[in-house]
C-alpha cells in the first residue's frame, strides 16, 4: 500500500511537470515548422522525450494495477527514460549561461519632507519570453531526470515482493488443483470399480 502512495505520487509530479515542458516545446517546434525552418538538435530530442516520457508516466499511472504485477519492466523502462532525459538535459546545457531577464532603472522620484527627502527608483524589468521557457523546459527536464529515478527504484523493490506474492498465490492454486484432482480420481476410481460376487 504504502509503494502504491509512493508510486502514484511521483508519477503525478511526472505528469505535473512533463506537461508545460512538451506544451513550450511544441510551441517552439511549431515557431520553427512556422517559419519553413529545421528544428534543432537539442529541440526535438527535448520534445520527443518529453511527450514519451509523459505518455509512459500516464499509461503506468492509469493502468497501476497491471503494471504493479510486472513492476521489474516498468523499472527497467524508468531507467531508460532516465537516460534519454540526461541526454536531453545534456544537449540543452547551454541555456545554463543565459540571462532572461534584465532590470533597468527608470528614472526616480524624491519626495520631500520636513525632516528630510526620501528618493525612490522605479525599475523597468524585461524578460525574454522564449529565454524564459527554454529554461523552464531545461529546469522541467532535470526535474524528471529525478523524478524517473524515484519511480525505477520504487518499482524494482517492488518487483520482487510482487513477484514472490504472484508465485505464492500461483503455486496455490495449483496445490489446491492438484488435492482437489486426486480426491477427484480416487472417488472415480471407488466409483467405477466393478464388483463380481
Amino acid at each position: 500500500m504504502l509503494f502504491a502512495i509512493f508510486f502514484a505520487f511521483w508519477r503525478v509530479m511526472q505528469i505535473i511537470t512533463l506537461i508545460p515542458t512538451m506544451g513550450m516545446l511544441a510551441w517552439f517546434v511549431d515557431g520553427y515548422n512556422k517559419n519553413n525552418l529545421l528544428s534543432p538538435d537539442w529541440l526535438l530530442l527535448s520534445f520527443i522525450v518529453s511527450v514519451l516520457a509523459l505518455a509512459w508516466a500516464m499509461f503506468t499511472l492509469f493502468t497501476y494495477h497491471r503494471s504493479s504485477h510486472n513492476s521489474k519492466f516498468v523499472g527497467l523502462v524508468d531507467l531508460l527514460f532516465v537516460g534519454a532525459l540526461i541526454a536531453a538535459v545534456y544537449y540543452q546545457r547551454f541555456v545554463r549561461y543565459y540571462d532572461c531577464t534584465h532590470v533597468a532603472q527608470d528614472g526616480s522620484w524624491t519626495g520631500n519632507f520636513g525632516f528630510g527627502s526620501i528618493t525612490v527608483s522605479n525599475y523597468n524589468i524585461n524578460t525574454d519570453k522564449s529565454c524564459a521557457m527554454t529554461k523552464a523546459t531545461w529546469a522541467f527536464l532535470i526535474m524528471n531526470t529525478f523524478f524517473f529515478f524515484f519511480t525505477a527504484i520504487l518499482a524494482w523493490m517492488h518487483g520482487g515482493e510482487g513477484s514472490r506474492s504472484y508465485k505464492e498465490s500461483h503455486s496455490g492454486r495449483h496445490s489446491h488443483r492438484r488435492r482437489s484432482g486426486s480426491r477427484h480420481s480416487r472417488h472415480s476410481s471407488h466409483s467405477h470399480r466393478r464388483v463380481y460376487v
